[in-house]
């Protein structure tokens, strides 16, 4: 059994991890805040000085390659910002991920400990129930670790595929551009 001080402490474990958790959400809302803020001054900085490139243009060639010039770079700024934007929220998850898998860990622990103390004071002649019960605890977590690798290598994957977009439309838009000039 359990006594008071350790459900206090339980608790308390608890609310530590539910505030570090919160902690490390709004640190992943705020580099998306500063994210955005720094997009939205470059892009009006860049506005403006497309804006003073335009009533400087005396003829026609000059201004397709000004605005050639202008949206050229539009498709990897676009990439980068998600990338950046997928890197803030994938480090986010990996925290809340970790923790969850620390406090798996721990219940599991605690679960097993429980059990082996229960199955030494089981009374005489409930060793079929104890070792079925043992049995179907063990096939529970080994699913679940199993299921834990799965989402692993999925994640992995997905990482992968992200980064090969990312480089393709990358080389996408500077092929694109190299043909335009």
């Amino acid at each position: 059994m359990l006594t008071p001080e350790q459900l206090v402490s339980a608790q308390k474990a608890n609310a530590s991890t539910l505030f570090g958790l919160t902690e490390k959400a709004f640190e992943g809302v705020e580099k998306l805040i500063e994210l955005n803020v720094a997009a939205g001054k470059a892009a009006i900085n860049e506005t403006m000085g497309h804006a003073q490139s335009l009533m400087s243009i005396k003829d026609p060639q000059e201004f397709i390659s000004v605005q050639t010039a202008m949206f050229q770079p539009i498709a990897e700024k676009m990439t980068s910002y998600g990338r950046h934007v997928y890197d803030i929220t994938s480090a986010t998850t990996a925290e809340f991920t970790k923790t969850a898998e620390e406090k798996v860990a721990e219940a599991q622990h605690t679960i097993s400990s429980l059990i082996d103390a229960t199955s030494k004071n089981a009374p005489a002649g409930s060793e079929a129930a104890v070792a079925l019960f043992k049995s179907a605890y063990s096939a529970g977590t080994n699913a679940m670790e199993s299921v834990q690798k799965a989402v692993k290598h999925a994640s992995e994957v997905a990482e992968a595929n992200i980064q090969t977009a990312t480089h393709s439309a990358i080389n996408a838009t500077k092929t694109a551009a190299k043909k335009r000039a």
